[in-house]
């Protein structure tokens, strides 16, 4: 793994303009062409097969919160428990995860899983790989992402109702509204038919029990980009336990389990010294060196680095009732003050490709560049 510093493509930002990519310096730098990394393949194996065990151990792990009932432990409101175990008795399918990496003295680590939403989702699978393909046609990149995406909504049609898939996310948020179209636009080529409708405008038909659109239609199925915690505690979100249509949400509400920081120290429990996870507890005591993280945090928010009783580095933002974990520190490299983490992304179950932030920090956060990537023979 090397840091590179190259030159950018004349009018650059004309051309991720093109393919959708609006928010690239809004508000500050976000996609950050001066700089890539380069991967061995050996490395790109070794990321995949990370991957992919993680993901296998985070399916047991959901099944042993569930099995020994810990929702208490993970601050799991008392109304999301039936949802969590109908959805996974059931076997209703994920479309994706990102977990972020710590690659080190040829070392992979877990940071953490970043289960229900697809942030970066676009930069990894589309922008980053035009730009390869206009740098050198004749590079490679971890990135089969947008193939799988299409290919698993085609499988996925089979657990929705015959009706309308919609997508739904915020208004006035181009990144979240970028992320959702171009979901959308995958399940559009896999041959799905979809409506796009804003989460505000979602209404609740109380007579029928029912979720509409603003013309009335029944929603039976739909794709939120919108956590499970915060849907949960919208007055809105509360008819979901009430809903006789039976709406198929993706992603499935089983993945609350693993959006749930609380997911690091119960794999560490039951997969004590594995090569691929850092020590992680819901108290601080046995970790001397540790980074405290809510359970329910985003975008590094509400992070603290410790060295015993020294802060190292801290962020702030809005999260912490909700309870903390404790992970023994491990620091991202550092390339002359720039210390990227490697997302990994599973994309049907399936390892799908890589997407790197990059933080002048140890702490990566809503500020940290999208930089992309390639293969070296």
């Amino acid at each position: 793994m090397q840091r590179h510093i190259i030159t950018p493509r004349h009018q650059w930002q004309h051309a991720v303009e093109k393919l959708g990519f609006g928010f690239h310096t809004h508000p500050i730098a976000y996609w950050d062409e001066s700089t890539a990394y380069s991967f061995s393949m050996n490395e790109i194996v070794a990321l995949e097969k990370a991957t992919s065990t993680l993901w296998d151990m985070c399916l047991s792990a959901v099944q042993h919160i569930i099995d020994e009932e810990r929702y208490t432990q993970l601050s799991v409101p008392t109304t999301a428990i039936h949802l969590i175990e109908k959805s996974w008795q059931e076997d209703h399918p994920s479309i994706y995860g990102r977990f972020d990496l710590c690659y080190k003295n040829n070392e992979i680590k877990l940071l953490e899983f970043n289960a229900d939403t697809p942030t970066s989702l676009f930069e990894a699978g589309i922008v980053q790989w035009f730009w390869l393909k206009d740098i050198d046609a004749n590079k490679d990149q971890f990135n089969s992402i947008h193939e799988k995406l299409i290919d698993y909504w085609k499988y996925l049609k089979n657990y929705l109702h015959n009706d309308t898939l919609y997508f739904t996310c915020l208004k006035e948020t181009l990144e979240d509204l970028t992320n959702t179209e171009y979901l959308r636009d995958c399940a559009i080529q896999a041959g799905l038919r979809t409506e796009l409708i804003f989460i505000d405008d979602i209404g609740w038909d109380a007579a029928q029990s029912r979720f509409v659109d603003e013309a009335g239609n029944t929603i039976k199925n739909i794709f939120k980009l919108y956590p499970w915690e915060w849907l949960l505690t919208d007055e809105f979100g509360r008819n979901i336990t009430l809903d006789a249509q039976r709406t198929f949400w993706i992603e499935p509400a089983w993945k609350m389990l693993l959006s749930n920081k609380g997911i690091l120290p119960i794999l560490w429990e039951l997969y004590p010294n594995h090569p691929l996870l850092l020590p992680a507890y819901f108290n601080p005591e046995p970790l001397q060196q540790y980074v405290k993280k809510p359970m329910l945090s985003r975008e590094g928010a509400n992070v603290q680095l410790f060295d015993g009783n020294h802060t190292i580095a801290a962020t702030e933002g809005m999260y912490g009732k909700e309870g903390f974990i404790y992970q023994d520190l491990c620091t991202l490299p550092d390339f002359n003050g720039n210390y990227p983490v490697i997302g990994s992304w599973v994309i049907g179950q399936e390892p799908a490709g890589i997407g790197i932030r990059e933080a002048n920090q140890l702490i990566t956060n809503n500020e940290s560049r999208f930089v992309p990537h390639y293969i070296v023979d």
